[in-house]
């Protein structure tokens, strides 16, 4: 200890108090042994309570502004990993093709101009999740699919509506389509669109015609989506989306087939094919049918029918007589399973019972 004499400030800093002021290194080195003890390395001590910022809380939620369009993660993809991805369905592909190559050629005699059709993207999506996306003001269509017995949704976007009701009206080309935000379509532009979605209708239906036969019946044009609902909310869809480009003039048309409305044809849609035979195979059809004419099959020969109760059935003992209500000339039924095939007499050939055909029930066979 220091001289009580002697002042406090000549007193050695190093004997003011000995355990308070540590060497650097010998602190640090403590701290090092407790993060080994810990299992992680002294920079991540800070990192442990660290709060994470809202661009990575929207991107670990999958709420990334405009991402809408592209592929989904995060827990958006956990609540859309229900819904069934157009591409299981490959000849609907081919539909839209189809499609495509025959709405160029009717929208092109209907409109009197050059029109190109474009199939943008096939997407899958939930039918409430759709009719919010609408950009209003559009033109609704309901359309009956007549074989299917459901609807589908056709919608026309305002850009296509006016341009389709310039050119039918006679505008002049290199002119911009005068757009009158905020108002309701007029009767003539209701039905200028009507007929177009006639001309639409018809190649929809030849377009699935190779693969079953069907009949799409406009029933009725809606502008507010909430008149348009055809499924529930949460049921999934199959939109299409086509640009029709006239000139320097066009818009969009998105075609909407709930998977309830194509489930008749499903099937049809999961087949594999090549070329526009829609999964037909000619050599697999000729081996099956040859097949199934060496398909061997078991026959009876029923001389006659009898209904007894129980009672009697159980009655009956060896050397009982059942008397059935036919006489030795009657025709033999010859049967198989529960199908009634020829009939025919009974008698004997080579010391073995045998049966005479007289008339057969069945078409002459064709190999």
């Amino acid at each position: 200890m220091a001289d009580p004499e002697t002042p406090a400030s000549e007193v050695p800093a190093e004997d003011v108090n000995p355990g308070a002021a540590a060497p650097a290194d010998e602190a640090g080195g403590d701290d090092d042994d407790m993060f080994a003890a810990m299992g992680m390395a002294p920079e991540m001590e800070g990192q442990e309570n660290r709060v994470l910022n809202q661009d990575e809380i929207d991107s670990l939620l999958g709420f990334d502004e405009g991402e809408e369009d592209g592929p989904r993660s995060g827990i958006k993809a956990i609540i859309n990993s229900a819904l069934v991805s157009y591409e299981r369905l490959p000849m609907l592909e081919v539909v839209f093709d189809r499609l495509v190559r025959m709405m160029s050629t009717s929208l092109r005699n209907f409109t009197s101009d050059n029109v190109e059709v474009t199939l943008d993207n096939i997407t899958s999506i939930r039918f409430g999740d759709y009719l919010n996306s609408i950009p209003l003001p559009a033109m609704i269509n309901v359309i009956k699919a007549e074989e299917w017995e459901n609807y589908c949704l056709v919608t026309v976007d305002s850009a296509l509506i006016y341009s389709v009701v310039d050119v039918l009206l006679g505008g002049r080309r290199g002119t911009a389509a005068l757009r009158i935000e905020g108002r309701p379509y007029t009767t003539i532009e209701r039905n200028l669109v009507e007929r177009m979605m006639h001309v639409v209708l018809a190649d929809l239906s030849a377009a699935f015609d190779p693969l079953s036969p069907v009949t799409f019946r406009f029933d009725r044009l809606e502008v507010n989506p909430r008149f348009a609902t055809i499924a529930r909310p949460a049921n999934a869809a199959i939109m299409a989306r086509f640009r029709i480009d006239m000139e320097d003039r066009g818009g969009r048309l998105e075609l909407v087939l709930p998977y309830a409305t194509i489930e008749p044809v499903r099937e049809l849609l999961l087949q594999m094919f090549m070329g526009e035979k829609f999964g037909r195979d000619a050599i697999w059809e000729s081996h099956l049918a040859q097949a199934v004419w060496d398909t061997e099959v078991e026959v009876e020969a029923v001389l006659d029918e009898r209904m007894m109760s129980l009672n009697e059935v159980v009655n009956l003992q060896i050397g009982s007589q059942i008397m059935l209500n036919v006489g030795p000339n009657a025709p033999i039924d010859i049967r198989c399973g529960e199908q009634s095939l020829m009939t025919g007499k009974m008698g004997h050939k080579s010391g073995k019972i045998a049966i005479q055909i007289e008339d057969t029930k069945l078409d002459k066979p064709r190999r």
